[in-house]
């Protein structure tokens, strides 16, 4: 299994970004949190490997732990 990857691997990325701003143009702030709900629940069934998905949510509670990597936990 492959452990999280925090590193740049998005092409494209100024391009990404502004799609995803587009995404919530002129949506209230609930319909946004609904698009975000269901983007990162596409994302994860994407991904699927439940150490990663733990090892992400990890990252996200604490972007500056060194220890997200390991997908063991």
């Amino acid at each position: 299994m492959s452990p999280l990857n925090t590193y740049p691997n998005i092409d494209r990325p100024d391009d990404f970004y502004a799609e995803l701003l587009a995404l919530h143009e002129g949506r209230s702030k609930a319909e946004s949190e609904l698009i975000n709900s269901r983007l990162i629940l596409l994302l994860a069934n994407h991904i699927g490997n439940r150490q990663v998905l733990s090892a992400a949510m990890r990252a996200a509670l604490d972007p500056g732990a060194k220890e997200v990597a390991d997908t063991k936990a």
